[in-house]
C-alpha cells in the first residue's frame, strides 16, 4: 500500500475552539468504524431498558472485560442505561447484525421514561444465566456483564462515563461455529457506526485476513 500522507494538505483544529456538539461530530469521523453495544438493563424498580451505544470496546481477557461509554445527554444528565447500571451493577450486551439495524436504530429514539424500547423496536427478550437483564433473542452473540467501575471524564453535555464491566457469560449462536468450535466472522454480518448518520456493513466480500508478522 502506498503511503500518500506527504501529499496531503491538512487543516488543524483545536477542540477548545469548538462547541461540545462540534467536537462530538468530529470525533465520530476520526474513530470509525465502531462496533455497537446493544445494552439491556433493568432499573432498581425492575423497568427494562434497551439502548445502542457505539462508544464501545473490548478491554482485556483475564478477566474478560468490556468498556461502554454512554455520554451524558444534551442537558448534561446521565442516560437511563448509566443510571440502571450504577444502581444494579448488571447488564447484557448483544451484538448487532445487519438484519437488526433498522430496529436497533428505532431503539435509540429518546423515548420517555417507562416506555419500552423492546416493544417499540420489536425485539424479543431472552433469559440470561448469571444476571437479571435479558439479552436480545435475535442477536447471534451476547455477553452478560457485571459492573467493575465507572470512570467519569468531564461534566455537562456529551461528557464521558466509562463503564468497565466484567463478562460473566457468553452466548454464541451455533450457526456461527466452525467444526473446530471457532467463530466464523464472515457469518455474523456485523455493522459498525461511522460519523454522521453513516454505518458500514462487514460483508464477506469487504473483509480480509492479515495475520501478524512472525519475528
Amino acid at each position: 500500500m502506498e503511503n500518500s500522507s506527504n501529499m496531503q494538505e491538512f487543516v488543524g483544529i483545536d477542540p477548545s475552539d469548538l462547541t461540545p456538539p462540534e467536537v462530538y461530530r468530529l470525533l465520530l469521523h476520526h474513530v470509525a468504524p465502531r462496533p455497537i453495544a446493544f445494552v439491556s438493563t433493568l432499573s432498581k424498580e425492575g423497568v427494562p431498558n434497551l439502548a445502542p451505544f457505539s462508544f464501545f470496546m473490548a478491554g482485556g481477557s483475564n478477566p474478560p472485560s468490556v468498556v461502554v461509554s454512554p455520554t451524558n445527554n444534551r442537558h448534561g444528565q446521565p442516560k437511563d442505561t448509566l443510571v440502571n447500571i450504577r444502581d444494579t451493577g448488571e447488564y447484557t450486551i448483544s451484538v448487532v447484525s445487519y438484519f437488526m439495524a433498522e430496529r436497533m436504530n428505532q431503539a435509540s429514539a429518546d423515548y420517555p421514561y417507562g416506555v419500552s424500547e423492546w416493544e417499540k423496536a420489536g425485539f424479543v427478550p431472552a433469559p440470561s444465566v448469571k444476571v437479571k437483564p435479558a439479552r436480545v433473542a435475535e442477536s447471534l452473540m451476547a455477553m452478560e456483564c457485571r459492573l467493575f467501575q465507572i470512570v467519569e471524564h468531564g461534566g455537562g453535555p456529551i461528557s464521558a462515563n466509562y463503564i468497565i464491566g466484567e463478562v460473566l457469560y457468553f452466548h454464541v449462536a451455533r450457526s456461527l461455529l466452525l467444526p473446530d468450535g471457532r467463530i466464523d466472522a464472515t457469518r455474523v454480518d456485523y455493522i459498525g457506526r461511522m460519523g454522521g448518520d453513516w454505518y458500514v456493513r462487514a460483508r464477506p466480500d469487504a473483509m480480509f485476513e492479515m495475520p501478524r508478522p512472525q519475528l
